[in-house]
């Protein structure tokens, strides 16, 4: 059997990818499977951007509302949903459009993953603290010492794959590094066809990122935020509430910051993220970057995928 066609959809957060691929599954026979740490987590709707009820409705979306906010999702089992259902629409003649900015769940279906240790809270909350007296830059130093190579890769403003290294450094004695060196899973099987959406002009980027924050903040974020806050099983260490916007909201709900400091927090946490996304995305070999907002680019795709007959 001829290697099923799959589409990656990349790009940094707040670019318009959602919106494209709702586009090319107007013209292609799609089902949408989500590649975003976020919106695997129910209750976690009006942060996390997904898709409206509607939009769900009317084209399949897969690795959305997984896991409760309690859980940790992992790359190593992202890529084995991923896998599990690229073959199944390729199964049912429909294409596998993958769209989200993580990278490294895309790194993972590409690459395979080496098999790490599950996550240890004990281990996790020692690194809160430490971090909490010495702050994260000084975690990242440390982080430097044990496992250079992590620590070049890694931001310094990237609390939570510090957090992560570190971790498994202590659990296992060994970096992050030479695991992730170790020869992993076999790489996704099929035709991939690689679109990256971002704005060249980052002004315009950064202006929708501002927002699409505050538009949050009146959809309630706020509201959303404090219901889990409230729930008593949730700390701020657990990887749902470390999310960007729900970290700001935990900030402010324990006291830690003003109200009238959350937007601009949030804001310049996105930009972090986006920043950290398009680091990702630079390093995606044979991908076709798109203007995000321009129009055409669905016939741009379309174009480059020659699939228009299917």
């Amino acid at each position: 059997m001829a290697e099923p066609e799959i589409i990656f959809l990349m790009g940094p957060t707040a670019s318009g990818k959602s919106d494209l691929a709702m586009e090319l599954a107007r013209r292609l026979p799609v089902e949408i499977i989500s590649v975003d740490s976020a919106m695997v987590y129910r209750g976690l709707d009006i942060g996390t951007a997904k898709p409206s009820p509607t939009m769900r409705t009317r084209v399949p979306h897969h690795l959305i509302d997984i896991c409760d906010a309690a859980e940790v999702y992992s790359a190593g089992r992202f890529r084995d949903d991923a896998l599990a259902l690229v073959s199944q629409v390729a199964a049912r003649g429909r294409v596998p459009l993958l769209v989200g900015g993580t990278g490294l769940y895309f790194r993972s279906l590409q690459q395979g993953i080496a098999r790490l240790p599950a996550a240890d809270p004990e281990v996790r909350a020692r690194i809160e603290d430490e971090a909490r007296v010495a702050g994260w830059a000084a975690m990242h130093g440390k982080l430097r010492e044990v496992d250079p190579v992590a620590g070049a890769r890694i931001h310094a403003t990237d609390p939570q794959r510090i957090q992560r290294a570190l971790e498994v450094h202590r659990i296992t004695g060994r970096s992050l590094s030479s695991h992730l060196a170790e020869q992993g899973a076999p790489p996704l099987a099929g035709c991939i066809h690689k679109f990256v959406l971002n704005f060249s002009d980052r002004n315009r980027l950064h202006g929708r990122i501002a927002t699409r924050f505050h538009a949050m903040l009146d959809q309630g974020l706020l509201e959303e935020a404090r219901g889990l806050y409230q729930r008593g099983d949730l700390q701020s260490t657990h990887p749902s509430m470390r999310l960007v916007g729900y970290r700001q909201c935990w900030q402010y709900l324990a006291g830690e910051i003003r109200l009238k400091q959350l937007p601009d927090k949030g804001i310049a946490a996105t930009r972090q993220l986006a920043r950290r996304q398009l680091t990702w995305l630079r390093q995606e070999p044979g991908a076709q970057w798109l203007e995000a907002g321009e129009p055409g680019n669905v016939d741009k795709v379309l174009k480059s995928l020659q699939l228009t007959t299917i």
